[in-house]
């Protein structure tokens, strides 16, 4: 594997050592850090479950800002952040044909990319979230991209039981499991190998460690790459990790999953 990001891949984000001295490096995200751990709490005091306790963290961030409740701290970065992924997976074979399920479509940050490419009807984005699902709306609006009909769908789980079977070429989830326990990962590859057609395959987004597997505030999830594989292999699937994904300017590593 590549060694641009190894100085990361070994830190445990949610050890108390590491907390104290990032806080000395970044004194000045000492106090929106302790804003949002406190805000968090408060969340998952109120939902217990990990679909609702997120749903209500994207609704709090997409009350203040849709791009950045996506990831996104500019317009610039939510461009720059939306045309990579599309020109990955056309580079990788996308076609205007072919039908696209984009899983975590979140305000249309890449889809609305895919929309304009994929013929009319061929874009299905979900999301657990109905804030960002409106602000959706309001991008597909924006781009005049009505006429492409595309469908976007709120969901609660990632068993796709209202999906057809041998439906989609390409299955896409960028920046899904990175924030998502590893319950959420496992309904996912548990069920997504129906949905996908003969020669089609499912490109997920992770933050990926080389130590302790962790997570920071229940909303970043880091995995190891041998653990994520095994889990699609349970399932009957074959698992790759996309070197060339690497080369390009993010923060997350992407494994590519096809039938059995």
């Amino acid at each position: 594997m590549p060694e641009k990001k190894s100085g990361a891949l070994t830190a445990n984000r949610s050890s108390l050592g590491h907390k104290v001295r990032y806080a000395l490096r970044n004194p000045g995200r000492v106090v929106p850090y302790a804003s949002r751990a406190l805000r968090d709490a408060a969340l998952r005091f109120r939902h217990r479950d990990h679909v609702s306790y997120y749903r209500a963290v994207m609704a709090s961030d997409a009350a203040r800002d849709p791009k950045a409740a996506v990831g996104s701290q500019s317009e610039k970065r939510w461009l720059a952040l939306g045309q990579m992924q599309f020109d990955y997976l056309v580079g990788h074979g996308l076609t205007p044909q072919h039908r696209l399920l984009d899983i975590g479509c979140g305000n249309l940050r890449a889809g609305w990319r895919f929309i304009e490419y994929l013929d009319e009807g061929n874009y299905y984005g979900i999301d657990i979230s109905p804030d960002i699902l409106a602000s959706a709306t309001g991008v597909l609006a924006e781009r005049g991209l009505q006429d492409k009909l595309p469908y976007l769908t709120l969901t609660r789980d990632l068993t796709f039981a209202f999906l057809p079977d041998d439906r989609f070429d390409v299955v896409h989830a960028h920046s899904v499991f990175s924030h998502s326990p590893i319950g959420v990962i496992d309904e996912c590859l548990a069920n997504v190998g129906r949905i996908l057609a003969p020669g089609g395959f499912f490109d997920f987004t992770f933050d990926r460690t080389e130590g302790s597997e962790h997570h920071v505030l229940r909303e970043d999830f880091y995995y190891r790459t041998e653990t994520l594989i095994a889990l699609a292999e349970k399932h009957g699937l074959k698992a790759s990790f996309m070197e060339d994904w690497e080369e390009l300017p993010h923060g997350q590593s992407k494994i590519r999953v096809t039938g059995g």
